[in-house]
């Protein structure tokens, strides 16, 4: 075991955890004001329900020992064999247990980030089952797939650095499934009830990232400051970009925008951060923006979907476009433990992506169907047109998130 790296790997996970914090903070700047705490809520029951998910059973679904390249089997239930002995198959250089801490705060934020689709009219009841069943039956399978040992699409050869097929497309696309079946707000189109909050939480997104990106290097050497330095100036590039594009659309260059292109440029660099250089990254961030921005400004608008808080127009398209790029531009001079992609001599890298990208849609899209229409056997999903107009901070929790005479 390396103390150093063990070090930089603890300070890497709490800088994980403090990100779905820093995402309540994010989505709840953006809502109604009588939905504040119920979307706050979302983020932190996240922590809670995958916290005691992750040690029954979670973590030895996603990493265990490999049943038919699909998913990991129960042997690492209640932590049974996850001890302070690095486990050299995944991380050889920090205790086992801490290694299952850090991918712990992976399994936290991705169920999170579904929640800014359907904010504001989901049932409380019906959150709960959902996030607990998606966790277990998308979110485990998926980072078995991508991540664990054995997992079919690791041994095909796709390249996903921190998350962006595992977290970003998973929760993206299961987010737009959920918003269309759950169906519209009754009112959409508002100004967010304190932006500054939004923003607050956009920073702490913005610093937590770094140990998002960084941190799956898994120790400290010079692809963990690759990835550190990748994700800073992806999402610089970003930034610049959403707002160039609102200049130009709109002639006003706002907050949000500025905010919102800076996380779009963390969701894109996130698979790429270990395997790209810095220039790459500046085109990743600067073209995953665009994309998003008009994501969010024509497709949604277009086909109609409530997407309250784009979920899928920042992380499921900005997830999809940072795993094609990563491989466009993935080069094995910044990363000997990747692949190079079409820009360094290897076309294949890219349908190698592709197929993993489509994969991860088609079990995303499918299983959240299916779940929710179990969820919807038990528990009524929607918030009737009462609780709705009421506000569900008072309908279902009972409290005001401000008390303004």
């Amino acid at each position: 075991m390396n103390t150093g790296d063990t070090a930089f790997m603890f300070l890497s996970t709490v800088l994980v955890m403090l990100m779905t914090p820093g995402l309540a903070l994010f989505y709840s700047g953006m809502v109604k004001e009588k939905n504040v705490l119920s979307t706050t809520m979302h983020s932190y029951c996240c922590i809670a329900i995958v916290s005691i998910q992750w040690i029954l059973v979670g973590y030895s679904l996603a990493f265990g020992p490999d049943i038919s390249h699909i998913t990991g089997n129960l042997s690492w239930t209640f932590l049974n064999n996850v001890g302070f002995k690095p486990l050299a198959a995944y991380a050889p250089t920090i205790p086992h247990n801490l290694f299952m801490m850090y991918q712990l705060m992976f399994a936290i934020i991705t169920p999170a980030l579904i929640t800014g689709a359907f904010a504001e009219r989901i049932k409380f009841p019906a959150f709960l089952a959902f996030i607990l069943i998606w966790t277990t039956v998308v979110y485990d399978p998926v980072a078995h797939w991508v991540w664990g040992t054995g997992g079919w699409i690791k041994n095909l050869g796709a390249l996903d650095f921190a998350g962006g097929t595992v977290v970003h497309i998973s929760s993206g696309v299961s987010g737009l499934v959920a918003a269309i079946y759950i169906g519209k707000r009754k009112i959409r189109k508002t100004s967010p009830n304190n932006l500054p909050m939004t923003i607050l939480g956009a920073g702490l997104l913005w610093f937590g990232w770094y140990g998002f990106n960084a941190g799956s290097a898994l120790g400290l050497n010079n692809v963990t400051m690759t990835a550190f330095i990748t994700t800073n100036t992806s999402a610089a590039a970003a930034t610049i970009s959403w707002v160039a594009c609102e200049w130009i659309v709109t002639k006003k260059a706002t907050v949000l925008g500025a905010v919102t292109g800076a996380v779009v440029g963390l969701v894109s660099i996130t698979p790429a951060a270990g395997f790209v250089t810095p220039a790459s990254s500046i085109v990743i961030g600067a073209i995953g923006s665009i994309i998003c921005y008009f994501a969010v400004s024509y497709l949604k608008p277009k086909f109609n979907y409530d997407d309250a808080l784009d979920a899928f127009g920042c992380h499921g398209i900005g997830g999809t476009w940072g795993s094609i790029a990563t491989g466009i531009f993935a080069t094995k001079a910044v990363n000997s433990g990747g692949a190079n992609g079409l820009l360094y001599g290897n076309p294949s890298l890219v349908l190698t992506q592709f197929i993993a990208t489509i994969a991860v849609y088609a079990y995303s899209i499918i299983m959240t169907i299916i779940i929710l229409k179990v969820v919807s056997l038990v528990f009524k999903l929607r918030a009737d047109d009462n609780e709705e107009d009421l506000g569900l901070d008072i309908s279902m929790h009972g409290e005001k998130g401000y008390h303004i005479s």
